[in-house]
């Protein structure tokens, strides 16, 4: 599954130009993985401080999810989230399965042993990263650094730039904390990364597609399941 960008790894961080982008992948990852719910209002002054960050970034950002449709304006009463369902889960993997599904089968007919090769060395990395833990826990950013690391090589081997500015932005919705802090999820995506490697190796396009297209409905089983569990649209 294609890791959103490095821009949503540190959303405190001041010292980047792009803050207000930071605070809405925050935000993204915080109502798609179920800690914000739908009818949640989101404070600016309690964000801004959850966040280490001033208002201003949080108001940019909720017009940015106001935008996209995840919250809206209530007059005189801020900002809550919006409603949906797992069919709207559904629908964001769809979009980021098409789009990567395509880049994959762009791969498979271009890549180069080198390539294949740097791909393989890259999974090892994610490998190393999903065994290893701290105080029994997954190492959060660690993982899911590794994961972007290994299909933004995926995605430049494919040569389709524009197609992969789109994928990175459908994948803005992907609540990364929530996988990469799933041991099974990474232990599956390491495995799946390998038969997917194969697949380029032997140019099978059939299972190219297979794998890439079984790792994103693997994602939408895994974050329904999730917000089912949390009681997410029963209200619980």
């Amino acid at each position: 599954m294609t890791a959103p960008t490095r821009a949503s790894r540190n959303p405190g961080s001041a010292r980047r130009p792009q803050l207000s982008d930071e605070v809405a992948a925050n935000l993204r990852g915080a109502i798609m993985s179920g800690e914000l719910r739908p009818g949640d209002y989101i404070r600016l002054d309690e964000t801004a401080a959850d966040l280490g960050v001033s208002v201003t970034p949080v108001r940019e950002a909720l017009l940015t999810l106001r935008g996209e449709g995840m919250v809206h304006s209530v007059p005189n009463r801020g900002y809550v989230v919006a409603q949906f369902g797992p069919g709207d889960v559904a629908d964001v993997f769809w979009l980021q399965g098409r789009i990567a599904v395509e880049l994959s089968l762009r791969a498979a007919e271009l890549a180069e042993k080198a390539d294949l090769d740097r791909l393989t060395e890259l999974n090892h990395v994610l490998a190393a990263a999903v065994s290893s833990s701290t105080g029994g826990l997954p190492d959060v950013e660690r993982i899911a650094d590794a994961e972007f690391t290994f299909h933004r090589e995926l995605n430049r081997i494919a040569g389709s730039p524009k197609l992969a500015w789109f994928l990175g932005s459908a994948a803005r919705n992907t609540p990364y904390r929530l996988y990469a802090g799933d041991v099974g999820w990474g232990e599956r995506s390491v495995e799946s990364h390998r038969r997917l490697i194969a697949a380029l190796r032997a140019r099978d396009l059939d299972a190219v597609r297979s794998e890439t297209e079984n790792l994103f409905n693997d994602a939408t089983k895994r974050l329904v399941a999730h917000l089912e569990r949390a009681g997410f649209w029963s209200g619980g």
